[in-house]
């Protein structure tokens, strides 16, 4: 992103399974997909029926994956069992470059690595209001059987141990008040002095101006 000409911001927002992260990034999605949109990653998994390449993610083979790692055309990949998932950098960009904000629902090992190769990042991290209100949600899915969900809380103490690499943190109690409180994270940080400088800059330098 070329900050002297653009004011889209790139966020990472993660959050164990069960906190509402997909649900509170559709919302937010609905209420103003004008002026962000949910990077679309790429995957060398099989396409499952109903799902459709470049919307779903983008999808790829192991090959074609791995020159793209060689090239490090990623901001972030992993492999989740026996497939590839990651995030092209040059996808990001032409997102950030259109004006639009840009995020990525992302676990905390891959926020960390889009923190690194681009240190602009805004990092959030959403939270359950306990631990026992997020067994509870994944209970009342009624998907999974017990050895299941008891291995997604486990996975789920790893991941809420790093909600500290995040700048800022949202607490998923009431699903209104956390879909403002992201709402008003993404908002501020199109209010930012840099941001509203270089959105500004015409009205700044004619009040500038006049004040010589």
């Amino acid at each position: 992103m070329k900050s002297s000409t653009n004011t889209a911001c790139l966020f990472t927002i993660s959050a164990p399974s069960g906190a509402g992260k997909t649900s509170l990034i559709k919302a937010l999605l609905a209420k103003k997909s004008a002026s962000m949109v949910v990077s679309v990653s790429h995957s060398t998994r099989k396409m499952r029926p109903g799902e459709t390449d470049g919307v779903d993610y983008h999808f790829v083979d192991i090959d074609t994956f791995e020159a793209m790692v060689a090239e490090d055309e990623f901001i972030e990949h992993a492999k989740v069992f026996d497939n590839y998932y990651g995030t092209a950098r040059e996808s990001v960009q032409k997102l950030l470059e259109s004006g639009r904000h840009v995020i990525l629902e992302i676990d905390w090992q891959g926020a960390r690595q889009v923190k690194q190769k681009m240190p602009e990042t805004v990092g959030v991290f959403i939270l359950p209001p306990s631990r026992e209100a997020l067994e509870q949600r994944l209970t009342d899915r009624a998907t999974d059987d017990r050895s299941t969900i008891e291995r997604r809380m486990r996975d789920a103490d790893r991941e809420m141990s790093h909600y500290n690499d995040a700048a800022f943190l949202v607490i998923n109690e009431n699903f209104d008040q956390a879909l403002f409180d992201l709402d008003c994270i993404i908002h501020s940080q199109g209010m930012t002095l840099e941001r509203q400088k270089v959105k500004n800059r015409a009205l700044i330098d004619s009040i500038l101006k006049e004040m010589v």
